[in-house]
């Protein structure tokens, strides 16, 4: 008599068990980097990205402009 995989597993009693997946395990973000930490006290900083140079200024209202 010829023995499959799953006619063993049926004479022997044994049961073949599913998990689910595992979940992907995700990288959390890091954290914001406050801008303080950019701009050191001054109004304006030049950022260079890709081989551009970015300007990075605060206004008198607080909020940011990034220009190129």
């Amino acid at each position: 008599m010829r023995h499959t995989a799953d006619s063993t597993a049926a004479t022997t009693g044994r049961r073949t068990l599913t998990l689910p997946p595992q979940p992907i395990q995700v990288e959390a973000a890091p954290a914001p980097l406050p801008s303080d930490h950019l701009l050191q006290g001054r109004r304006t900083i030049e950022i260079s990205h890709n081989g551009s140079v970015y300007r990075l200024q605060t206004t008198r209202l607080g909020k940011l402009i990034l220009t190129k």
